[in-house]
């Protein structure tokens, strides 16, 4: 009887360690691009068709680097999964897949957190961030340059994206985007190459042992950000852009800093990135909240 009781124990402990380990790889069938990085990561890594369903579509599972990963197809945009967390409230960390849209077409490989910092006009809640992964993120953009690089992919280009859209989730939340037009959500090697890069965001996510930065100012998709992050000069959780700081006080701040897995002792300020007449309300904001910055 005792060895029947270890064992269950043993069985139990095993399904709770899962649970609390797990890790959502997400994309949606209404979205070109997600598909075609969804069907990469099925066709290069150990991928297990489970008889689980989600919203109709197949969920498949895999262990990577000790941790669960369950692959989920949304028949809804990703921008719109606000109800995920609670179909998966023990999620440690959600991936999306995902195309990126821009006027300009540029072909772009890039990462980012989603929220909102105003209106909720695509997605998510209004005024509310999802957890951002730092380190996770940082992880996937050094590797979407290797790949960029080993895959021959010279016309993409490497960025972070500022935080936008939704959705608005308690938990560490990155999206890996393939964009900006349907010529390269229909590149499959493009496609491989984000594929590559969320895997290695998810075979590197562990408990955060370093710090994270707020970077404030600049353009949507920050050169600078991104080149610190590359270089391994600072790792940043979320990015509030030139066209957004306007809608952020001292409780927005907080959030920011709140809503990142990392600590964020310090704020990266892309000081000619800022308007002048937004200068001193952020300056007194990040006052109020005792948040240390540096001007770059």
């Amino acid at each position: 009887m005792y060895e029947i009781k270890q064992h269950i124990l043993k069985l139990t402990n095993t399904v709770i360690w899962k649970c609390h380990s797990m890790i959502l790889l997400v994309h949606s069938n209404l979205d070109t691009a997600g598909v075609n990085i969804a069907n990469s990561v099925l066709e290069n890594y150990s991928f297990t068709k489970t008889a689980q369903t989600y919203q109709k579509n197949p969920v498949y599972t895999s262990e990577i680097n000790g941790k669960h990963v369950s692959f989920l197809t949304l028949e809804q945009e990703a921008v719109n999964a606000q109800y995920l967390q609670e179909d998966y409230p023990n999620a440690k960390l959600v991936v999306f897949l995902s195309r990126h849209s821009s006027q300009n077409g540029k072909p772009t490989l890039s990462v980012h957190a989603p929220g909102n910092f105003g209106d909720a006009e695509l997605g998510g809640l209004p005024k509310t961030l999802s957890v951002s992964p730092a380190q996770a993120m940082q992880n996937a953009l050094k590797a979407l340059l290797h790949y960029k690089e080993t895959l021959n992919l010279f016309a993409y280009e490497v960025s972070f994206e500022c935080t936008h859209h939704g959705p608005s989730l308690n938990v560490p939340t990155m999206f890996v985007e393939l964009g900006s037009s349907p010529k390269q959500w229909s590149d499959l090697k493009a496609a491989q190459a984000v594929a590559c890069s969320a895997m290695s965001a998810i075979e590197n996510f562990k408990v955060p042992t370093s710090s994270a930065v707020l970077g404030i100012g600049g353009t949507h998709y920050n050169q600078r950000f991104t080149t610190m992050a590359l270089i391994g000069e600072a790792a940043f959780g979320h990015m509030i852009p030139k066209y957004a700081i306007h809608l952020v006080d001292s409780q927005m701040l907080s959030q920011c800093v709140d809503k990142t897995l990392e600590k964020v002792p310090l704020a990266i300020l892309d000081w000619k990135g800022i308007k002048g007449e937004d200068k001193p309300n952020l300056l007194q904001a990040l006052e109020a909240v005792g948040l240390p910055y540096k001007k770059v």
